[in-house]
């Protein structure tokens, strides 16, 4: 079983250009899926013996595990553990011609509605200016979330950056997001700024476009900062403003698709700018402009409101 998911995963990487992440989480699903099968079906030892059943013990399995902390593993968690095994039965069947249960015969979970937290600009304003810019420091965490949300990117395509990539006076450059997608990205004025003033106090020749302060900070052998850094640096500056929710460098991405969706962008285009696949992913931005029209409609519309409350 196990020789057979790691070939999978190399097709992943080598085959599909899925990113180091994805692959990863792939990995987490199978040999956890696998490592269940051996101590609860010791017999199932080739993917071609799985049958429903064994899917069905799994999922109630899922629906049931709770964390040291007491809390149950979420439904989208759970449905992408199916998605996995899913793709990986797809691939056996179509790439190694096994006889292996079909993947559309596996339902998958029933989940509600994507909830998609995003901030007002006013939020944004908020968390664009904690940074204590008097330092280098400060400098480049400004230009990190300036960044973020002037061009919507992943905090693994920010960390990959280098400097030579990033044109300050076109105010654009491309990036490959997930499975090899390239797309170009712009620079607003604000971002193009604070970037120009951090690379200023630059005085090394590495090549990463963000880097680590000396002594600080998780960073590789060239002193690139990590994503997990930056996930840091937005939560601290988020907590120091007293945001009303969990902020992670992907709602800075969140707030930038709301903001062009409010606006009245395109919604292909949006999907162009965020490096989508498939334009379901970019249409939960609907919803939530969809919500915003409503509160709107409900302010302003004189029939919305309560006679006594009509001007």
């Amino acid at each position: 079983m196990e020789s057979h998911i790691r070939r999978f995963l190399e097709h992943l990487e080598i085959e599909k250009g899925y990113s180091p992440g994805t692959v990863e989480a792939y990995a987490t699903h199978l040999y956890r899926f696998a490592q269940w099968l051996k101590e609860n079906f010791p017999e199932i030892d080739h993917p071609e013996k799985i049958n429903l059943e064994h899917i069905h013990q799994f999922r109630l399995y899922l629906s049931r595990l709770v964390s040291p902390e007491g809390k149950h593993l979420k439904k989208v968690t759970q449905a992408y553990y199916i998605i996995s095994i899913r793709t990986f039965l797809r691939y056996l069947m179509v790439n190694c011609q096994m006889d292996v249960l079909s993947p559309d015969r596996i339902d998958l979970p029933k989940i509600g509605q994507r909830v998609v937290n995003f901030l007002s600009l006013d939020q944004v304003e908020l968390l664009l200016q904690a940074p204590d810019t008097t330092n280098p420091k400060g400098l480049r965490d400004r230009a990190i979330l300036e960044l973020l949300f002037s061009t919507g990117l992943r905090v693994s395509e920010l960390v990959s950056l280098n400097r030579d990539q990033v044109s300050l006076e076109r105010k654009e450059f491309g990036v490959v997001g997930k499975g090899g997608k390239a797309r170009v990205v712009f620079l607003s004025d604000s971002a193009a700024n604070w970037l120009s003033r951090y690379l200023q106090t630059r005085t090394d020749n590495l090549k990463p476009l963000f880097i680590a302060v000396p002594g600080k900070g998780k960073k590789s052998k060239d002193g690139r900062l990590t994503a997990r850094s930056v996930e840091l640096i937005v939560d601290r500056y988020a907590r120091q403003v007293n945001l009303p929710f969990n902020v992670t460098p992907h709602t800075l991405r969140h707030s930038f698709a709301t903001d062009l969706m409010i606006a009245g962008a395109d919604i292909r285009a949006v999907q162009e700018m965020l490096g989508h696949s498939s334009i379901r992913t970019t249409q939960v931005y609907t919803h939530v402009t969809d919500r915003q029209l409503r509160e709107i409609y409900r302010a302003f519309h004189g029939r919305s409101k309560p006679r006594e409350n009509r001007k």
